[in-house]
């Protein structure tokens, strides 16, 4: 299975959202909270080209936020490739 990392921040709600569905599918993630803690905000952003979160990695590919995330999902997309 491919690595995962999301950046998130506390009271994001589609942070959680992304992350309810990583935990429904039994995917294992690194979680860095970007709240309050603006050197990884800015580590976020200069890697991703965005501001808001969440930002997700599969791998070495960046999903994007939660809509790109759960539009995997939909079309049959997330499974393989959290495979690899």
């Amino acid at each position: 299975m491919q690595p995962v990392t999301i950046y998130t921040s506390q009271f994001c709600g589609f942070c959680h959202s992304a992350k309810r569905l990583l935990s429904q599918k039994g995917v294992a993630f690194d979680e860095i909270d970007v709240g309050g803690k603006p050197e990884l905000r800015q580590e976020m952003m200069q890697k991703s080209g965005r501001h808001t979160v969440p930002q997700i990695w599969i791998g070495d590919t960046h999903v994007g936020g939660c809509d790109e995330l759960f539009d995997l999902e939909y079309s049959g997309k997330l499974d393989p490739l959290l495979a690899g």
